[in-house]
Parts: structure tokens; sequence; C-alpha cells
């Protein structure tokens, strides 16, 4: 089989930290590479999830919180944003 040459870059650290998993999974950069293209190939598509980050902390708390207000019968309700500027801008005064 014909093969060719593909380079890129890489982020150093990442290198790195990447030959050291592939090592401990007993192949080299390459072969891990081409077992993910093979994959790619073979199913027609990433072959695995794509996503965004997880949320940090900060995030997650500020979520579980809104969840918390959307489901408390007794938390302030707005008709509008409008309502809800006014509010501040009285409570700043």
């Amino acid at each position: 089989m014909e093969t060719r040459t593909v380079n890129f870059k890489m982020d150093s650290k990442l290198k790195a930290e990447a030959d050291e998993l592939f090592a401990e999974l007993g192949m080299n950069m390459t072969t891990a590479i081409n077992v993910f293209i093979r994959q790619a190939v073979r199913q027609r598509k990433i072959p695995f999830e794509v996503a965004a980050d997880m949320p940090n902390a900060e995030t997650i708390a500020a979520m579980k919180e809104a969840d918390r207000i959307a489901r408390d019968p007794n938390a302030k309700r707005y008709s509008s944003f409008k309502d809800l500027l006014s509010e501040v801008e009285a409570d700043e005064a």
C-alpha cells in the first residue's frame, strides 16, 4: 500500500500528553491518528461526540439557581424585561 506523509502542527504540551497516552495504549501517534481516520471513514462521521467544554463551577451553580427559581411558585415574576429593568432602576435610586 502506498503511503503519504502528512504534517500538522500541535501544541507541544498536548503532543507530549498524547504521546504518553498512546504509549500506555501500546501505540504511537501515527498509529493513533490512523485508527481515528479509519474509524471516521468507516462510520462516515467523527467517531466520538464533539461538544463544548463543560461549564465551570460558577456557571453550574447559576444554572441550578435559575432552575430552582423557575420551579419556585413564590419567586418574583415579570411580564417583560422593561418591568424588571424599571424595578432594578428604582432600587438603585
